[in-house]
């Protein structure tokens, strides 16, 4: 008896290499000005200098963070947060109106994505010659160009790396470093792992990452209604489809077949078939059907930004702009409008001036000289603006109530310092036990900058 065959179950579809046409048009025009202003941001930033130092410098060793002249710290992780939200919010509202505008235009991935693929057309041409390259045997030819391809884009992707570290570690100090090859293994490390990421994403994997691995894909359909905008085909205007030659022998549509709106798919979809999660919203569809309705003299849109409703109803552009203003878009707008005004003023009326008082538990109270009570405290005072500031402590609460020597300190800019300080209070003032008193500080330069803090004194009984 013969022993059964294995079948072999492929749990997965193989990949199809996808090879995007290149296209030209005013949206591919618009996503190379987002390519180029998105990638001076990120690079340049780096290397501004502000006040002597990084503009832009998130210090996890010193636990500060530098905007210009903002200077952030542990206690104001609030603001992250809160920009955090704000993003959230703005990215909720612009896929309302805009459907995914954002994937198709300034994320990241479509972004490097946009510079790996505009090298691997200047070494390995065009998409057919890219075709016919990767069909063919390995060859010299071949070789050398897969090598100068793969040598340009792990050039880009760690120089990607080394920037992202240079938001982090001086990009001066770290630029030294790596020239005296003397690089420390955690910057080692982030600069190979961010340039390897860069690498296998926009190098390798590419659509796989829009299509299964990006969260936002999947949900975007919660944020979508009948009026966003869409990459939308116009089913009515385009079928039947019937290639050139043919629409005089039967009623056709203007759609030709040519098959050029997915050649230059990033994610290799036809939208002909409608509104599908892996479309991008990049637009290089649209540019290359206008290309093509107007060789065969045929008015651009077939394939365009449109609503559903404005498809089925026949709405034109001002009555899409009409629906902007629906319910939904106002309360996300209201929302993110109420968030950042909050933000803003929070950080406007921001006190530059972080004052915690901790008192000494090691001595409950004690009596000094003539009667007198004294607590001891640590003020542990923080300069969150980069001026140097002279402050003046005083104490109140308890009548007499005086701060031993130190009534005057210094603090350097974006520094801390722990100060011991010493409270007395004349004999036969205050309650035995714990009394409520309350420190000022206050800026010598500025009475605006002050801060008050409540501590307890102990009498003893």
């Amino acid at each position: 008896m013969n022993a059964p065959k294995e079948a072999v179950i492929k749990m997965y579809a193989a990949r199809e290499e996808i090879y995007p046409r290149e296209v030209k048009g005013r949206y591919a025009t618009l996503r190379w000005a987002c390519v180029w202003l998105t990638q001076l941001l990120f690079y340049g930033l780096p290397w501004i200098g502000f006040n002597g130092r990084q503009a832009v410098l998130f210090d996890l060793g010193a636990r500060k963070f530098h905007l210009f002249e903002l200077v952030l710290w542990p206690q104001d992780f609030i603001y992250l947060a809160a920009l955090l939200i704000v993003c959230a919010y703005g990215l909720f509202l612009v896929t309302t109106v805009a459907g995914r505008v954002w994937c198709g235009f300034a994320c990241p991935q479509t972004v490097y994505t946009e510079l790996f693929l505009w090298i691997e057309r200047r070494i390995e041409g065009a998409r057919s010659a890219r075709i016919r390259l990767d069909r063919q045997p390995w060859s010299l030819d071949k070789i050398g160009k897969k090598t100068a391809k793969h040598a340009a884009w792990l050039l880009v992707a760690l120089w990607t790396g080394f920037s992202f570290v240079g938001y982090f570690t001086p990009v001066r100090s770290l630029m030294g470093e790596i020239l005296a090859l003397d690089l420390g293994p955690w910057e080692a490390f982030w600069v190979l792992l961010y340039g390897f990421a860069t690498y296998g994403n926009a190098g390798w994997m590419r659509e796989q990452v829009c299509k299964y691995m990006c969260p936002y894909a999947r949900f975007q359909s919660a944020m979508f209604d009948k009026d966003t905008l869409i990459v939308t085909y116009d089913r009515g205007r385009g079928e039947p489809c019937a290639p050139l030659g043919h629409a005089a022998q039967a009623p056709a549509g203007d759609c030709i077949g040519c098959n050029l709106c997915v050649q230059v798919c990033p994610t290799g979809i036809d939208i002909r078939r409608g509104l599908q999660y892996e479309c991008i919203g990049c637009a290089a569809c649209i540019d290359a059907c206008d290309g093509v309705m107007e060789k065969t003299g045929k008015p651009a849109g077939l394939i365009r930004y449109a609503t559903e409703n404005a498809l089925v109803q026949g709405w034109g552009p001002e009555k899409m702009r009409q629906r902007l203003l629906r319910p939904r878009v106002l309360a996300y707008t209201a929302v993110l409008v109420l968030m950042l005004a909050a933000m803003t003023a929070s950080l406007a009326l921001r006190v530059p001036l972080k004052v915690d008082v901790i008192r000494d538990r090691g001595s409950m109270g004690r009596e000094v000289d003539g009667g007198w009570i004294e607590n001891v405290y640590r003020l542990q005072l923080m300069n969150t603006s980069e001026v140097p500031r002279r402050l003046h402590l005083r104490v109140d609460g308890l009548a007499g109530a005086v701060i031993v020597e130190q009534a005057v300190v210094a603090l350097d800019g974006a520094s801390t310092r722990a100060l011991p300080v010493r409270v007395r209070i004349p004999p036969e003032t205050g309650k035995p036990g714990s009394n409520r008193i309350e420190f000022t500080i206050t800026a010598l330069d500025d009475a605006a900058v002050a801060v008050r803090e409540e501590a307890a004194f102990i009498v003893p009984r």
